[in-house]
């Protein structure tokens, strides 16, 4: 799971940082509103944590806008600020938890597992049917099998379909990344599953989803 982590405090980025990526998180951080869209512009995230008083915008500016751009991405504030009126403000923007500072690091830990657990819904593709929890494909009710980099570049790009994945997200999932290991991943993966992946230049791959034309 990949997070980004929005926060001004140096110190505090440091260390939720490192106390995440042990927990086996894979964690980008932003220190401002401008770096936190050019982040969010360049790489797919399964999860926000996101401070609200920033230099630039505020937190809630920033959670705003992307929801306005059509990002649903669950969302944490972790903040000092404790009054309703901001809580109620984070909600009503669509935050899914409120933390106050400071906190329990583990306790936010358990938070976010428990949130993510909660979204795994069962995807679907074509002819395709995937349980993210248990990894299970099933093709036209069949259940088909992938190798351990093919699966993981598979669950990368149904959790996105119809958005663009960055080529470096997709790369960070390789035991040994080069762009012409993950071709050769990505052309078995369309030939095994029938789906149809295209590569964006300079941009990265996306996983179509295409409807059939029906004539009258």
């Amino acid at each position: 799971m990949k997070i980004l982590l929005l926060e001004d405090d140096i110190t505090l980025q440091q260390s939720l940082q490192l106390y995440l990526e042990a927990d086996g998180f894979l964690v980008d951080v932003a220190s401002n509103a401008d770096e936190a869209y050019e982040k969010t512009f360049e790489n797919s995230y399964d999860f926000y944590l996101f401070d609200i008083n920033l230099p630039d915008e505020s937190g809630f500016e920033v959670l705003k806008n992307l929801k306005n751009s059509g990002d649903e991405t669950p969302t944490f504030y972790i903040s000092a600020l404790v009054d309703i009126s901001s809580i109620s403000k984070g909600f009503e923007i669509g935050a899914e938890d409120y933390i106050k500072k400071p906190f329990d690091p583990e306790e936010l830990v358990v938070r976010i597992k428990s949130k993510l657990a909660s979204n795994q819904k069962l995807l679907t593709y074509k002819d395709i049917t995937y349980d993210p929890q248990t990894s299970q494909i099933l093709k036209d009710g069949k259940a088909e099998y992938l190798g351990n980099i093919q699966l993981k570049l598979f669950d990368k790009l149904i959790r996105n379909k119809s958005k663009v994945v960055s080529q470096y997200d997709l790369l960070d999932l390789l035991e040994q990344p080069s762009t012409n290991a993950l071709r050769v991943n990505l052309a078995k993966l369309k030939n095994k599953l029938n789906l149809t992946i295209k590569n964006i230049r300079t941009q990265g791959y996306i996983l179509e989803e295409v409807w059939e034309r029906v004539l009258f």
